[in-house]
């Protein structure tokens, strides 16, 4: 049994009956596969033969049923439109299942379904994700010694530990390492470590500790977090740049690569370049992922909570919860950027020094130099009658709503 039609469209109905083709009308709505937002489009169609200009068929939006042509939306969105949706979820099933992505494909990096997503885990992992670097160096410490066969603390006596890595944001949100390792002597860079502190013997600690570390996260409605890697793990090693056009990676290779991720944020994966104040207004017209928002949005929830008040999940929120640095070293890895920061500044105002005293204006004393300094943020549809026959009649997708089946 259908509900009895409107006033309205029993009028448009009995109107077109009289004058047209009621059941042209139902074939045209029924060939939308029961999209409930259809695309309207005036205007019209020639199918021209190319060798004869005959024209094979033609199409004008005043001949057909609804005086327009109706499009199907394609609206991926359940909540716009539950039919295309569902035409989108098979499609996203059978594109994951049967074909390959473009690297421009926009479905990357987005939930196949949203609905089951587990957005509170996603933004948890991230806010957890530098504890986790920190708990894997303490395994790897851990494992170099064992394989060693000394304690931890000889450890020290013999080699050092340095590393610097980036976190890269996947188009998911979700922040994964690349990193560097190397084994010095105990004295640093310039200190050779000892025999027995191969690349074999390295390359396995770094497996082990990786698959062993682990670090707690918070309890939330009885259920406990913890945080681990995942069984991606690609270890490679370095050689230094006198072997680049080898098979090998070279040290000059690898430092290019980390620098490219070092510069990269978390709007690479569709979200904000700037915190969030407001996740109401601050979101509108922004141009952020519908996955980014949702993860914005769980920051936003679970920062109000006391228990997760140090995560300072709301004021990392436009980061989806990472709150660690993109770019950390360990202290012996090499010259710090600070150091590097301070030369340029010393060469530059060198520099400067010296082209004002050779135009014979030359500087006061860096003492005496007073700095005024003033900033200024500068800122930054179905008729009534349509939508019955939709709900009446049995839907028949397999068909061109512009006339004849589809392939």
């Amino acid at each position: 049994m259908h509900a009895p039609a409107p006033l309205g469209a029993i009028r448009h109905l009995t109107a077109l009956a009289r004058h047209g083709d009621l059941s042209s009308y139902a074939r045209q709505i029924q060939r939308l596969g029961g999209c409930e937002r259809p695309v309207r489009m005036e205007g019209h169609r020639l199918d021209v033969h190319a060798a004869t200009g005959e024209i094979v068929r033609e199409v004008v939006d005043r001949d057909l049923p609804a005086g327009q042509l109706l499009i199907r939306c394609n609206n991926r969105r359940a909540t716009r439109c539950a039919a295309c949706a569902e035409v989108y979820r098979k499609d996203t099933f059978h594109l994951v299942t049967a074909r390959t992505h473009p690297d421009d494909d926009p479905a990357l990096g987005t939930p196949l379904d949203p609905d089951r997503y587990d957005y509170r885990a996603a933004v948890l992992w991230n806010a957890h994700a530098g504890a986790l670097w920190a708990r894997f160096t303490t395994y790897l410490r851990q494992q170099l010694a064992s394989r060693a066969g000394i304690t931890r603390s000889a450890l020290r006596d013999c080699l050092k530990v340095s590393y610097a890595k980036v976190a890269e944001y996947q188009r998911r949100g979700a922040v994964h390492f690349h990193a560097v390792i190397r084994l010095d002597g105990p004295e640093g860079a310039e200190d050779t470590p000892p025999a027995w502190a191969t690349t074999e013997l390295l390359t396995d600690a770094i497996r082990t500790a990786a698959r062993l570390a682990e670090t707690p996260g918070p309890v939330l409605d009885g259920h406990a977090y913890a945080f681990r890697f995942g069984t991606q793990l690609d270890v490679r090693p370095i050689r230094s740049a006198d072997f680049a056009g080898t098979s090998e990676l070279s040290s000059r290779a690898v430092a290019a690569y980390i620098a490219k991720y070092a510069t990269k944020g978390a709007e690479t994966a569709g979200t904000l370049d700037r915190p969030v104040r407001n996740p109401i207004t601050d979101l509108i017209g922004s141009g952020v992922t519908d996955h980014a928002r949702q993860m914005i949005l769980t920051c936003w929830h679970l920062g109000a909570l006391p228990e997760l008040e140090d995560l300072r999940l709301r004021k990392w929120a436009h980061m989806l919860g990472f709150r660690g640095h993109f770019s950390t070293k360990s202290r012996a890895y090499s010259v710090t950027l600070g150091a590097l920061r301070q030369e340029r500044a010393d060469h530059n105002e060198a520099v400067t020094r010296e082209r004002a005293a050779e135009a014979g204006h030359p500087l006061p004393d860096p003492g005496t130099v007073l700095v005024l300094s003033h900033w200024r943020f500068a800122g930054t549809g179905l008729t009534t009658a349509e939508s019955w026959l939709a709900a009446s009649h049995q839907l028949d997708p397999d068909t061109d709503p512009e006339g004849g089946p589809t392939k």
